[in-house]
């Protein structure tokens, strides 16, 4: 699944261009009334934007995930809240009934997801179940040829703005096997949303608690129609968001950095340009350096990924996966503090970018996996090498 070079060519162009003319103009309207207008969320669908990742059979363009690393990562040049308008349904909403779903799940689901009539959210975290996944206790009752669903999610992406949901519950006994994961459409009664969440960053994006009191869902909604494959589905998305994640920070850092530099180039002290000093060129420099080894981490897993067969779990690529996510979030983290500090006091001022950029990238080392997350998974997998 991927387009040919020229048509990708295209989109990317097309990409491109929207991103300069429509969303990094609107960055400072996202900051300050902490919403994404609903025209740009038009054109978002007029572009595609919503069905990146889905094949053409079911609406969508169909890329690859190397073609989909080069797309996110100019995503990452603008403000984070843009891509997070789509993000789910590029991803973690989307991918597990393309991945495990049935054949009717899919006709019925995936065409309205590509076009972005349906916003589907990934909803897995709970109040005492976030990096422990395993650990969670939302319960699904068998009733008849229903589930009743009860229990809270927390930080849900986009649940605001949801009509669907891909959620995990537990339908059988203890541990990952008796996880199932279910799609849960959002007005079904016994539903309520918290109130929307108050981050340090990210303004535009929306999160929030879902709460289900008895939800009916029928059991034919289970992805794939089988309990308890749920948390191999939700692995198995994290994968794939994990690379797209690696590439979005990427894709800022080298906003960052263009910031500083031009920061640096403008700014004049002691009778001259900061970006003269030896130390700031140090600064720029790590900063570069760092992005270009993070861009070709992602590129080369990415390629890695595409080669091996689609839906299928390789632990190999599942740990160079964390191993990319890893480090190019900690990266962009780094490149963000370099970049306040080029600025100056100015870099702690809003109107400039970098300060609320530096807010943003935060969490980027927290959701699809904290760091410490990547880290035990990369270090079980290498124990278990021969």
């Amino acid at each position: 699944m991927a387009l040919d070079t020229e048509t990708f060519s295209l989109l990317k162009d097309s990409v491109q261009r929207f991103i300069r003319e429509r969303l990094v103009p609107a960055e400072n309207s996202v900051e300050e009334h902490d919403d994404v207008p609903s025209d740009i969320v038009d054109d978002m669908k007029e572009l595609g934007l919503f069905g990146l990742s889905i094949p053409e059979e079911f609406g969508g363009i169909g890329l690859s995930m190397a073609q989909e690393c080069e797309v996110a990562f100019e995503l990452g040049q603008t403000a984070l809240a843009f891509r997070s308008v789509v993000g789910t349904n590029i991803g973690i909403g989307s991918q597990g009934i393309l991945m495990d779903g049935t054949p009717e799940q899919k006709t019925e689901y995936l065409p309205r997801i590509a076009s972005g009539d349906l916003i589907i959210s990934f909803a897995l975290t709970e109040p005492n179940a976030g990096s422990d996944a395993a650990a969670l206790q939302t319960r699904g009752v068998r009733d008849g040829d229903d589930y009743l669903l009860s229990g809270s999610k927390r930080y849900i992406t986009n649940a605001p703005r949801a009509g669907a949901f891909t959620l995990m519950a537990r339908t059988d006994g203890p541990g990952a096997g008796g996880i199932s994961a279910f799609i849960v459409p959002s007005d079904l009664p016994g539903i309520t949303l918290g109130k929307p969440d108050k981050k340090m960053g990210q303004r535009g994006t929306k999160t929030c608690d879902v709460n289900l009191d008895n939800v009916r869902v029928p059991a034919a909604n289970i992805i794939g129609s089988v309990p308890g494959k749920g948390f191999k589905t939700a692995m198995k998305v994290l994968d794939r968001g994990r690379l797209h994640v690696s590439a979005l920070a990427c894709g800022m850092a080298q906003r960052i950095l263009n910031e500083s530099v031009a920061y640096a180039q403008e700014r004049k002290q002691f009778g001259q340009r900061i970006g003269d000093f030896q130390l700031v060129q140090a600064m720029l420099a790590d900063s570069q350096a760092e992005l270009l080894a993070g861009w070709s981490m992602v590129k080369s897993v990415a390629q890695r990924y595409d080669a091996k067969p689609f839906g299928v779990t390789d632990p190999e690529v599942s740990m160079q996966a964390s191993c990319t996510k890893l480090f190019t979030t900690e990266m962009v983290g780094r490149v963000a503090d370099r970049g306040v500090q080029i600025h100056g006091g100015a870099g702690y001022i809003n109107e400039y970018k970098v300060e609320r950029f530096y807010r943003d990238v935060r969490l980027l080392r927290l959701y699809e996996g904290t760091t410490q997350i990547q880290q035990l998974i990369i270090g079980k997998q290498l124990m278990r090498r021969d």
